[in-house]
């Protein structure tokens, strides 16, 4: 973890050594990975669309034959969290519990409205997988705690790293807990001035 750190100050110094960016690179360089995440994102919980079909869908509205509508839906909605996710690391508010309904909200708008930002009142499992998430009548207590830890984290890599494990291990909704994740923790790392992180979908 060390190495992993070290190596990732290096990269942020060269980084800084860059900026100021122009406006429209900066623009363009935005739109790319918002994209970047929202198909990454996506595609590791199933979802079909390539990253050309993600970019069109978003950016121009066009529908992909054969392709299911909630796929088309969970790209829009993802691609609206990644906005709001940037807005709010923009912004010198505290990153809590209730910021993490929010961005679950916002990621299943559309897809799944009747579970946004609700915490699960049923046992959460993942198919073929032995892991046991907690009782969810822990988990506002849980989510609570998780909110105090999150606003007291600082803005760097670590905390980032560890905001991403915590909360699919509370696993509170019943689905969007891995994308919720993800923004969360790039939310964190853009706060701190590090690039956005795309996880990409083992083959």
């Amino acid at each position: 973890m060390e190495k992993l750190l070290q190596d990732i100050a290096t990269k942020k110094a060269r980084l800084d050594a860059l900026r100021p960016i122009s406006v429209p690179a900066l623009r363009e360089l935005q739109k790319y990975y918002d994209v970047e995440l929202t198909y990454t994102s996506n595609a590791i919980e199933g979802n079909t669309l390539t990253l050309r079909e993600t970019a069109e869908v978003i950016e121009h509205g066009i529908t992909v034959g054969g392709k299911k509508l909630k796929d088309h839906l969970e790209a829009v909605d993802h691609y609206e969290a990644v906005l709001w996710m940037r807005e709010i690391a923009s912004q010198d508010i505290p990153v809590g519990e209730n910021v993490v309904q929010e961005l679950h909200r916002k990621i299943v708008a559309r897809s799944e409205p009747h579970i946004a930002g609700i915490y699960s009142p049923h046992r959460r499992r993942i198919a073929g997988s032995p892991v046991v998430f907690p009782n969810p009548l822990k988990l506002p207590e849980l989510m609570r705690d998780f909110g105090v830890w999150l606003q007291a984290a600082p803005p760097t890599p670590k905390a980032a790293f560890d905001a991403h494990f915590q909360l699919p291990a509370i696993h509170p909704f019943t689905d969007g807990n891995g994308r919720t994740a993800r923004l969360l923790m790039n939310l964190l790392l853009i706060r701190g001035g590090y690039v956005p992180v795309a996880v990409r979908i083992k083959w």
